[in-house]
This record gives structure tokens, sequence and C-alpha cells, in this order.
């Protein structure tokens, strides 16, 4: 009875890392006791028996900027009352800095210092 032999890995894939990248691949790898080259070819294999999967919804483009915006004013709504009401170390030589007392620091009244 003949055993059939695996065909011979021969062709290669040449990718590009940054060096933290591929240092903690071949970190990650030698703790798994597996080379990187075995977990590359389990990887290409998972996935092309896989076939085609439906990729995971992204934002794009005025979209990420329209949520990031709606994230920005939300926070600053919640951030901003406490912030006018600082009674800080700094909030008595602001006081002294806005001489018409309208909790804005105009250039002129920075200047007249």
């Amino acid at each position: 009875m003949s055993r059939q032999r695996a065909p011979k890995k021969s062709e290669t894939v040449e990718i590009r890392l940054s060096h933290p990248v591929k240092t903690a691949f071949m970190d990650r790898c030698r703790a798994e006791g597996r080379t990187a080259s075995d977990a590359i070819r389990q990887f290409i294999e998972a996935e092309l028996a896989g076939g085609a999967r439906p990729r995971a919804k992204t934002l794009s483009g005025w979209r990420a900027l329209v949520v990031a915006a709606v994230a920005g004013l939300a926070l600053g709504a919640v951030a901003a009352p406490s912030l006018a009401q600082s009674n800080g170390p700094g909030a008595e030589r602001f006081e002294r800095l806005d001489r018409n007392h309208d909790g804005v620091l105009s250039r002129d009244e920075y200047l007249a210092r």
C-alpha cells in the first residue's frame, strides 16, 4: 500500500510588515509552538475554505465624519457647563482679566493685563 504524499511547498508570498508587528507575530507563533509559515498557511487555507464572507460594515467618509462630529458635540455639551463654572486655581486670575465679566476673554482684555 503506497502512502500519498502531500504536495511539495514550493511557492512563496512576500508581505511587508512593520518591525513591531513582525516581532509580535513571531513571538506569538513561538509561544504557540508553531512556525510563522505554518500559521500563515493555516490562515490562507481557512480563508479559502470559508469562501466569500460578507465584510463587516464600516463607516466611510462623510458618515464617519458626521458620527465623530456628533460624538464631539455630545461630549462638549456634557463637559462645557462644568468647565465654565470652574473654581480652580486659574478662575481668580480669569476674573481679573475679564474686565466686563461676560465670561469671555477678548483680545483687548488680554492685552490690557
